[in-house]
């Protein structure tokens, strides 16, 4: 799945260098979707082929990868587009693809043992859910993924805005604004394998909890700040707590999973994971058009008390720390 992921992503960014028209290039980012799963495919991998006990440094560490990727790509790619080409730009990406492809496909060992299903009575249905121990927690985890996402991805379409406006509208606001979005990724590269490692050995419900009611004591003073020093200091602590969310998230899945759905229920996490990104970039333009921008970081704390009130009150094995 790796494969086909790498090689698919790869053939969409060679097929988009070559489009001619928008309509091209919307079906090749169609396309670019529908081949997509690299990175949820590597969790799943990673966390079939690692000892549960483990799991929180594994996931944690890997979670660095995506991070900086997210980190550097914006950076890469616009030095790449103003040397080269936009053009060019897709070209260079697809040759990156195919060679992490190969990379995965030749030295990425797996000790894959099929597992066989117990057959189904003929008419028997049953869900995908039945298997697992506790479904109640893996539908309030997938549902956690999205909140967190989507609080994420509303801060996204209106951070360079509130720069602009914390410098009233003077200076380098374009450097600025790309140094306070990158500062989340640099604490989140540092913090995640350490949180990870503490989960494995204290429980990870415990990271959990502290990284929810983190996120909202420094998502909530970014809506009042008049200080862009003081919003770049909040926004490096957010690494902090995604390095918390994230990886315990993924790691209580793992560990609530059965292991012939690990595949599965890391695929159905970046989908729930896609809808925060989808949701969240509309809410947070909607709230900066009806309000103003810091009523998108009060919102987005809200939410962010509201998920760990949940999780709190609908998983008592949670409270009583029994969880990871």
């Amino acid at each position: 799945m790796i494969i086909r992921a790498g090689l698919g992503t790869a053939l969409s960014m060679l097929l988009m260098g070559l489009t001619t028209s928008v309509w091209q290039l919307f079906a090749c980012r169609a396309l670019q979707g529908i081949f997509a799963g690299f990175i949820s495919n590597s969790q799943a991998l990673v966390a079939s082929q690692t000892p549960r006990n483990q799991s929180g440094r594994a996931l944690g560490t890997l979670v660095t990868g995506s991070t900086s990727g997210m980190l550097l790509g914006p950076i890469v790619g616009g030095i790449l587009a103003d040397v080269f080409s936009i053009r060019s730009t897709f070209f260079i990406t697809a040759a990156l693809l195919l060679v992490t492809t190969l990379i995965a496909g030749f030295f990425v060992k797996e000790f894959f043992v099929p597992v066989e299903r117990p057959k189904r009575a003929k008419g028997e249905k049953r869900s995908f859910l039945a298997g697992f121990p506790n479904p109640k927690l893996t539908i309030v985890l997938l549902c956690s993924t999205m909140i967190v996402q989507l609080g994420n991805a509303s801060i996204s379409p209106i951070l360079s805005l509130y720069v602009r406006e914390l410098m009233h509208y003077r200076g380098p606001i374009t450097i600025v604004a790309g140094i306070i979005a990158a500062l989340p990724g640099l604490s989140n590269i540092i913090a995640a394998p350490r949180l990870g490692r503490y989960g494995d050995h204290h429980g990870t419900g415990k990271v959990l909890t502290a990284g929810y009611l983190f996120a909202v004591i420094m998502y909530f003073p970014q809506g009042f700040v008049s200080s862009i020093v003081i919003l770049g200091v909040l926004r490096l602590m957010i690494g902090v707590s995604d390095a918390a969310l994230f990886p315990s998230i993924q790691t209580l899945l793992t560990k609530s999973s059965p292991i012939t759905a690990t595949s599965a229920i890391f695929s159905w996490n970046q989908s729930f994971q896609a809808l925060g990104n989808m949701f969240g970039a509309f809410l947070g333009g909607a709230l900066a058009g009806l309000f103003d921008y810091n009523a998108v970081f009060i919102c987005t704390a809200c939410m962010l008390l509201f998920n760990f009130v949940l999780l709190w009150f609908t998983e008592p094995s949670l409270r009583r720390g029994q969880v990871g």
